[in-house]
């Protein structure tokens, strides 16, 4: 894996055009699926500039204008990096290739869910065997043309969207609220994966970025029903694989970030 000083720059022009597109890998059928999918590492970079441009001045200060940077690794995770050059820091949120495979499998799934009920619930019980060492299978029977119409994939792109603003919205928080200084130490591992921030967390401390991350998400524009498939999905685990930490504490369940969610929605909507 590239380490965090050289992980935004090391990335060549032919990668970001890879990236750009779905992650078309596997047997032929699932790759004739997987082209028709408009999420990946180009979405989720407009989606970072957007919700960089929500943030305050002063928190737009402590973020680099560009936040969101992509790993080449098959592992889902997102991690953070504080890159001191010229007198000035460049914070940066960095997503894994695994993660954008991780998502748009779970905001498809979803999404299928509703023309085939029971689709997500066995999606999330092969999801569970996932321990993140190789590439995310696909979805069962993904190349089944019923899944790919026009209706399903909005359903997809709008769970994806959520998903990830979200959840880059919360670890841009962790920049501007000064926990990724406080647990810098703790979780940078040299020439490593960085280990999941919200390990070290409290649960006051989690509670407050799932909070300003879903405002920053809201002011974007985004929902937060996508998010609330991809936390239902990881505490539907009978055993949580370790890099669901990076999404959701070990410790939290649905319930209780779903209640943080639907009331910092509300607020947000009576203009609190």
């Amino acid at each position: 894996m590239l380490s965090a000083m050289t992980k935004p720059w090391a990335m060549s022009a032919a990668l970001a055009l890879l990236l750009g597109s779905p992650w078309a890998r596997g047997q032929a059928a699932d790759e004739a699926a997987r082209a028709n999918y408009q999420t990946g590492y180009r979405a989720a970079r407009m989606l970072g500039l957007d919700l960089w441009k929500t943030l305050s001045e002063k928190e737009q200060r402590l973020v680099n204008s560009e936040p969101v940077s992509v790993v080449t690794d098959l592992a889902p995770f997102i991690e953070l990096s504080d890159y001191p050059t010229e007198g000035k820091s460049l914070r940066f949120v960095f997503i894994s290739v695994g993660f954008l495979d991780l998502v748009n499998n779970v905001a498809h799934a979803k999404a299928i869910d509703t023309l085939e009920p029971g689709y997500f619930a066995r999606y999330v019980a092969s999801l569970a065997q996932e321990t993140g060492e190789r590439e995310l299978r696909p979805l069962p029977n993904v190349s089944d043309p019923k899944y790919w119409t026009e209706a399903l994939l909005n359903e997809q792109i709008s769970n994806f969207n959520q998903m990830v603003g979200v959840v880059v919205g919360i670890s841009l928080s962790h920049h501007y609220l000064g926990r990724y200084q406080k647990y810098a130490r703790q979780v940078d591992v040299p020439q490593g994966r960085q280990l999941p921030i919200n390990e070290v967390l409290t649960n006051s401390e989690w509670e407050n970025a799932l909070r300003a991350g879903t405002r920053t998400a809201l002011n974007a524009g985004l929902g937060v029903e996508g998010i609330k498939a991809l936390f239902e999905a990881i505490d539907q685990m009978p055993t949580r694989p370790a890099w669901t930490a990076y999404f959701l504490p070990a410790k939290s369940r649905y319930r209780d970030a779903r209640r943080i969610l639907e009331r910092t929605e509300k607020q947000f909507f009576s203009g609190f």
